[in-house]
């Protein structure tokens, strides 16, 4: 439990993804509060954790405050992804006992958090802003973007946090990323998903600034 208690200290990161270097595009730095890149996510932020008994119950699910800076002339909005690209692209097996999902089990991208349309005036979102527990939340229009849909289901927006089975033998990655846009909107309306959001800012990103965390409910996996 002792990197989780380090989670729990706010620790500013900036991060270059290896395909803005590769791109020569500049980085964002990103302040998250309480997720250190690399080490684990508190509870607080997850939508399920370990419920002591091999499986699990539900977690705070409240977002992180966010926050980001240096983003360069002629950025017009921001969007921010968080993304699990760890999740069983099987979920047969997922919570079953006597079942476990292998490490090396084909795996697929899930997405946690899509907001877009974010005024350039805007560079930070507070914590529990765009969360209500585990309660459903709406798409659509908020004070600081527009909310997509996230992968817990048709119309849910906002922010829900990491949930994967707590019988899958892989850590999975939480890649929490916004991005500088050249343009002040998507035009994206409806449910558009994570994936529909990353297609359409193709061509307008001008930085990005990423931080990566982990999370488990195997219980065999918890505090490493």
């Amino acid at each position: 439990m002792k990197k989780l208690a380090l989670a729990s200290l706010m620790i500013a990161q900036t991060c270059l993804t290896a395909s803005a270097m590769a791109q020569g595009m500049p980085g964002l730095t990103m302040k998250i509060n309480s997720i250190e890149n690399g080490q684990p996510i508190a509870t607080k932020f997850a939508y399920c954790m370990p419920d002591g008994k091999g499986a699990t119950t539900n977690g705070g699910n409240i977002n992180p405050a966010i926050s980001w800076s240096g983003a360069p002339t002629g950025t017009k909005s921001y969007a921010l992804i968080v993304v699990d690209p760890d999740v069983p692209g099987n979920f047969d097996a997922a919570n079953k006992p006597g079942q476990t999902i292998a490490n090396d089990a084909p795996r697929r991208n899930f997405y946690h958090w899509v907001l877009v349309d974010i005024p350039a005036s805007t560079t930070s979102i507070a914590e529990g802003a765009d969360s209500k527990g585990t309660s459903a939340k709406p798409t659509g229009k908020t004070s600081y973007g527009i909310n997509g849909q996230n992968d817990y289901g048709t119309g849910a927006g906002g922010y829900n946090g990491p949930c994967p089975p707590w019988n899958d033998d892989r850590m999975h990655h939480y890649h929490f990323a916004v991005y500088a846009l050249d343009i002040s909107s998507l035009n994206l309306t409806g449910n558009f998903t994570g994936k529909q959001a990353e297609d359409a800012m193709t061509g307008h990103i001008l930085a990005k600034g990423e931080v990566v965390g982990t999370y488990t409910n195997n219980p065999k996996m918890v505090g490493k």
